[in-house]
């Protein structure tokens, strides 16, 4: 046996016997970790204020030879409660922890817990508005898990340029230069602000809000979603 602490993420909580709870966590260093906290479902735990879902915490976790830890310590650090008060952004919340979940069980990767926490981060900020943190995080998605948009070239390999207009194919992920296309340079800007910014830094641009519903489109699109 041995002790870990770690800060972690609740990805999901399963209700286990009369007062147990099975827990999947992210974290980190350790990637998904699966626990059990045992007895947090009684009114006096103290387990329990500390593992709330949209929340970053401390935990210590007593790892065996057996799957499952056992979560011996948990210590709320934030809790992104504002999430909770807006369907939209509390159903894109439960997204984002859904596709994390499942590129961190493809991939080894200790960006995912970042993409989480500052996902949480933006869909509080009641300043940003939701499509720009959708925008954002299909795009940061896509760059951890190795496929992010090519906003250079276009489908023949041709620099994408100032004033022309594109459409996008989906199949290969790829814009394709059309005279009358749907996509403008301004476009192609947003999404590389995006691709390398937060989304509020997007919400500064003039104009963005405008361009918003056709990147969101792209953006989802753009690694096979």
């Amino acid at each position: 046996m041995k002790t870990i602490r770690t800060k972690a993420i609740i990805i999901r909580r399963t209700n286990y016997g009369e007062a147990d709870r099975i827990l999947q966590l992210l974290t980190p260093d350790y990637g998904k970790v699966s626990v059990m906290a045992r007895g947090v479902r009684r009114e006096k735990s103290k387990l329990a204020g500390g593992i709330e879902l949209f929340a970053t915490t401390d935990v210590t976790i007593m790892t065996g030879k057996g799957k499952l830890g056992i979560l011996t310590g948990s210590r709320l650090v934030k809790f992104y409660g504002a999430i909770m008060q807006d369907y939209d952004r509390l159903t894109f919340a439960y997204e984002i922890l859904k596709q994390v979940s499942r590129a961190a069980d493809a991939i080894d990767e200790p960006a995912f817990y970042d993409l989480l926490e500052q996902g949480f981060s933006y869909l509080e900020d009641s300043d940003i508005g939701l499509d720009f943190v959708r925008v954002w995080f299909w795009l940061q998605l896509g760059i951890l898990l190795g496929h992010g948009l090519n906003l250079s070239t276009d489908d023949s390999g041709m620099k994408l340029v100032e004033d022309a207009r594109y459409n996008f194919d989906e199949s290969q992920g790829v814009f394709t230069y059309r005279e009358n296309g749907r996509f403008t340079s301004d476009h192609i800007k947003l999404l590389r602000l995006m691709s390398a910014q937060s989304p509020k830094v997007a919400t500064k641009v003039q104009g963005a809000a405008e361009l918003l519903e056709d990147s969101l489109w792209v953006a989802e699109r753009s690694f096979g979603h």
